[in-house]
């Protein structure tokens, strides 16, 4: 094991000295299915209320979209992604896509502006970070950087029918900002999230406060994977809005 491993180990030994533990089943029950790479890129979702012109926001494309081509290819939904690393939208420049796929190359936050991006430490890894990162912070480019609020004004969406976001520890910020929202607050019927508290500055304290303000907004969990780090919210009656 290297010294990240260790370190790991340790923060986590400690958090769970102090209570700090995650729940290891989720709240409601409803169908759901699992597409992607299952190697990497895979999510698992409530299928129901998924219908052709449905809107999925797909925030963190990196390298790997199969997860946004299965769920189009099979719901006809239009997914809108996300991502400001200049090498993402390279990736995606590449690819032979669908109509049904739209790219937007700028980040989600929990205010509008520019942010700095700091990137891996290995370099043959994409995912960049707003969180700083100490060890690549010379490396770091800026970007845009939008609230989901006004992503959707500029979009024209009054909902959202699937909500996925891996956005590698700026997750802490944009989910309380979403429930600060009048116009989100009812707008996501489903949400997909991979929590980062792993990530050095974030804890299972982090994560914990964000799943307690999902509860109180309505939005219960009904998958959680085994490392406790994707989980996905619905509404609290375990029915996905039609």
């Amino acid at each position: 094991m290297d010294l990240d491993g260790v370190k790991l180990l340790l923060k986590q030994g400690l958090e769970f000295a102090r209570g700090h533990r995650l729940p290891k089943s989720p709240e409601l029950s409803c169908p759901t299915l699992t597409l992607g790479d299952p190697s990497y890129g895979a999510w698992t979702f409530c299928p129901q209320g998924l219908t052709p012109g449905g809107i999925v926001y797909s925030f963190g494309v990196g390298e790997d979209i199969s997860w946004d081509l299965a769920i189009i290819e099979k719901y006809g939904v239009t997914v809108h992604a996300f991502d400001p690393t200049p090498r993402s939208a390279e990736f995606v420049k590449r690819q032979s896509l669908p109509g049904e796929f739209v790219f937007h190359p700028y980040g989600l936050a929990d205010y509008d502006g520019t942010a700095l991006f700091y990137p891996p430490e290995n370099s043959e890894w994409v995912s960049h970070t707003l969180l700083r990162r100490r060890s690549t912070a010379g490396k770091a480019i800026e970007v845009q950087v939008r609230r989901l609020e006004t992503i959707m004004l500029l979009l024209g969406h009054d909902k959202i029918n699937l909500l996925k976001m891996d956005i590698e520890g700026a997750e802490y910020g944009v989910i309380p900002d979403i429930l600060n929202s009048s116009l989100v607050a009812g707008g996501a019927e489903q949400l997909l999230v991979e929590f980062h508290h792993r990530f050095p500055g974030k804890g299972v304290k982090d994560t914990i406060f964000c799943i307690e303000a999902l509860e109180k907004a309505g939005l219960r969990s009904f998958h959680i994977s085994q490392n406790g780090e994707d989980w996905g919210f619905a509404r609290e009656d375990g029915k996905v809005a039609p």
